[in-house]
């Protein structure tokens, strides 16, 4: 029998950070892939994120190219046991349909157990709220799955405040399975879509929460100060609108704490954001073993509460 990892561990052993795996297979090639998993576990990192529609986005990709690298990843190394493994449903189309109805989420399922070289998933994630689908209906095929042992836990992204409460309520009427994490866009410049609702329900619902764009597109590490940086980068259209004066007097403060700290502007915005109330772990993307390694120095940072208020008070 494998030995998986517990549930518990879904919300409170997975280190500082957990490794965001959509750049594999779009600015990440299997070279520098296998590089940036392998310094994230021997640096004692344990989730990596993932979607069966990474990387849809880039020209000439299907979908699929980051769970078949990090499948081919843990075929190689051998290292299942050691890590937990999230993806998602809800935004690729292919069997069984699109969305979130019963027959894709049970084709998606099959397809992404097959890239991952895995016969089951840690955590299950709806990857966006499917308005034309019944809340039963979806619960219930995630049920289906975890008592088939295919998925180990449930959670929820892209979720508004209240249809997350209805998805919880119905799981608790019907006695099915539960969301029991989740996924906001949610970093030291885009606040309010996380904290105005759905900070306050994940805490009183004991929901684990990794936001992602935990460093606002790149925005975060500093590398971006002109327009002219954005010239040829892959996600300058993500950066773009953060170039503001709001936004670059927050990379100076950045800056400024980072130099108290001996640190980068990316290690103190993730360690901002891990402190932050109900956050379990930050998702955050490196390219190459030399970023995952900066990424997980965030772990070792911790912000005072004077260094918290300034960083609060920079982007008013």
């Amino acid at each position: 029998m494998t030995n998986r990892p517990s549930q518990a561990g879904i919300r409170d052993d997975v280190g500082p950070i957990v490794l965001g795996g959509n750049v594999f297979g779009w600015t990440a090639d299997r070279g520098n892939s296998f590089s940036a998993l392998d310094a994230f576990v021997d640096g004692g990192g344990r989730m990596i994120d993932t979607a069966d529609v990474y990387s849809a986005f880039v020209p000439g990709n299907v979908g699929g190219e980051s769970e078949a690298l990090i499948g081919e990843w843990l075929k190689a190394r051998g290292r299942r046991d050691n890590v937990i493994i999230a993806t998602k449903v809800g935004m690729l189309p292919g069997e069984g349909g699109q969305g979130l109805s019963p027959a894709r989420i049970l084709g998606a399922v099959e397809e992404s157990l097959k890239r991952l070289n895995t016969d089951y998933i840690d955590l299950y994630y709806a990857h966006c709220d499917d308005a034309d689908i019944g809340l039963e209906d979806v619960l219930e095929t995630f049920d289906r799955l975890k008592n088939s042992g295919k998925v180990r836990a449930i959670a929820a992204s892209n979720f508004s405040a209240a249809r997350l409460a209805e998805s919880l309520a119905v799981s608790d009427r019907k006695a099915v399975a539960r969301y029991e994490a989740f996924q906001p866009h949610y970093n030291l410049i885009e606040r309010d879509g996380f904290e105005a609702e759905l900070r306050q329900l994940c805490i009183v619902e004991g929901l684990a929460v990794y936001p992602y764009f935990g460093l606002a597109g790149g925005f975060l590490t500093g590398k971006y100060r002109t327009m002219a940086d954005l010239s040829g980068r892959a996600r300058g259209g993500m950066v773009e609108r953060h170039m503001t004066p709001a936004g670059l007097a927050t990379l100076d403060v950045l800056d400024a704490i980072a130099r108290e700290h001996e640190a980068t502007p990316a290690q103190v915005a993730l360690a901002w954001l891990r402190m932050q109330p109900g956050v379990t772990a930050p998702i955050a993307s490196g390219t190459t073993a030399a970023q995952v390694e900066e990424l997980l120095g965030s772990g070792q940072i911790r912000l005072s509460d004077e260094q918290l208020a300034q960083l609060d008070r920079a982007e008013l």
